[in-house]
């Protein structure tokens, strides 16, 4: 390995003459070896560090603060980086200053040398594009890595997790719709409860979901305020006083939303409200994804001694010892994913706390979160919806079963004898082991009044919007 020596304030050091980045990365990486990968979301992250240098070169070419020479080589090699040709050359941690400034150098140093190599200079050389002065021109690392931070968790959830969930929901709004004939027992608190549809069932798991989707939604709206033009504290010292807005309307023509500079500039630097909402609302998602795969592990289980009113997809060998079992593992995965979510937002709504006077502190943390949050979610939303939402079938022989077992359907008899004559009944069935039309004959219902009164189908539909006939339709996320 040849190597090439740089110089900055703190004197020469080597650095690999293979690589694009410059002194200030090459330092990070020997002061910062904490943790073994880079930003597990090495992509959306440099692709919006890239989107940022481009937007804000050709802003500072507008203003006329840089020749159009440099502007034209800025651009082009932020188009790389854009477009990942140039993603070997970003190899800094998580866990390095909290500012991000080393990840911003990085940029700056890797578009700065390509850029001169495409101007015919050599790595290192930094005339006529220099890292600072050029690249880095009106910028501050205090404003770039929070913008660079809005574009990349929106560029992940427009691109990954939008259509995961969309998928997932649809899926489950067909399996409601298909299933709304199957009446089956409920269930509060664990026990027997008034029928319901297995269609309505599911479709609460959908509508949950959804919730949480449009939660996320609402969150991202607010990451299109961004920090550029603040640079070091918020005052936007050595930077045009519309820089930031004309970066911000560059930005947006990127397609990817209508960005607009933070009314207020300090805040947009020691405070990360936008991000720690997003965080909170990708975990109220993920808490409707919790309820929906314990009810499919408890409907599930079994198959002979559980419950047992649904059939998931056969995927995998389910024991290393017991031949033919078969366990609900998406689900299990789903849990494992929402249990790390928790987890990350909890990091999060901490590192958010750490805005200390005129800078939070802890912005490489905020966002690696969040973007795994939104990686494993998306990943598991997709995985659940193929091998596991879209395979379930009611089994309708052991559901009829749990129905005609089930003692709550006399609650459909309160309405004609009353709470305490009911309760009797109920009762009476209970504690002689008998089903509960028997009871009822028994203690003087005649079989063509209890007949008449106890229909488990008319007991599921809701007479405001009769929901058997009027399934719930999911528009999903746009």
């Amino acid at each position: 390995m040849t190597q090439r020596r740089e110089t900055d304030s703190f004197g020469p050091i080597e650095i690999d003459s293979e690589r694009y980045w410059g002194a200030q990365t090459q330092r990070s990486l020997e002061h910062f070896a904490v943790g073994r990968s880079r930003f597990v979301f090495t992509r959306p992250v440099i692709r919006a560090l890239g989107q940022v240098k481009r937007s804000a070169a050709l802003a500072n070419g507008e203003l006329g603060l840089l020749p159009d020479q440099v502007v034209d080589a800025i651009v082009r090699a932020s188009d790389e980086v854009i477009d990942g040709r140039l993603d070997a050359h970003f190899p800094l941690v998580v866990f390095q200053t909290g500012s991000g400034t080393q990840t911003n150098m990085n940029a700056n140093e890797v578009i700065a040398n390509r850029a001169n190599e495409l101007l015919g200079s050599s790595r290192g050389s930094y005339h006529p594009v220099h890292p600072n002065d050029h690249v880095n021109r009106s910028q501050s690392s205090n404003d770039v890595f929070p913008t660079m931070m809005h574009i990349a968790i929106i560029d992940q959830i427009t691109v990954q997790l939008d259509p995961a969930v969309a998928a997932l929901t649809r899926t489950l709004d067909d399996l409601s719709r298909r299933t709304m004939d199957v009446i089956k027992v409920g269930r509060t608190h664990l026990q027997d409860a008034a029928p319901v549809a297995l269609g309505q069932e599911i479709g609460d798991w959908a509508a949950q979901i959804d919730y949480g989707w449009n939660g996320v939604a609402r969150a991202r709206e607010a990451l299109y305020d961004v920090a550029i033009g603040a640079t070091a504290v918020g005052t936007g010292l050595n930077a045009p006083a519309d820089f930031g807005a004309r970066v911000a309307a560059i930005l947006s023509k990127s397609g990817s939303g209508a960005y607009r500079q933070a009314e207020n500039l300090f805040a947009a630097l020691s405070s990360h409200h936008a991000v720690v909402n997003t965080s909170s609302a990708l975990r109220t998602l993920a808490s409707a994804l919790m309820k929906m795969a314990n009810d499919v592990r408890w409907l599930a289980s079994g198959p002979r001694a559980g419950i047992g009113e649904i059939v998931l997809p056969e995927n995998e060998q389910g024991s290393s010892i017991m031949p033919g079992k078969v366990n609900p593992t998406q689900a299990e995965a789903l849990l494992m994913v929402v249990a790390q979510v928790f987890g990350n937002d909890l990091t999060v709504a901490l590192a958010g706390t750490q805005g200390n006077f005129q800078l939070n502190v802890m912005k490489p943390i905020l966002l690696h979160n969040v973007l795994e949050s939104i990686d494993l979610l998306s990943d598991a939303c997709r995985m659940f919806d193929v091998h596991c939402a879209s395979g379930i079938e009611p089994n309708r022989e052991v559901i009829a079963e749990h129905l005609d077992r089930s003692l709550m359907t006399v609650t459909a008899m309160v309405p004609h004898i009353g709470y305490e004559a009911s309760a009797a009944i109920a009762n009476h069935a209970r504690s002689n082991d008998l089903d509960l039309r028997s009871a009822a004959l028994a203690l003087g219902v005649t079989a063509s009044d209890f007949d008449a009164w106890v229909v488990p189908a008319s007991m599921v539909s809701n007479q405001q919007t009769d929901s058997v006939q009027h399934p719930r339709t999911f528009a999903g996320p746009t």
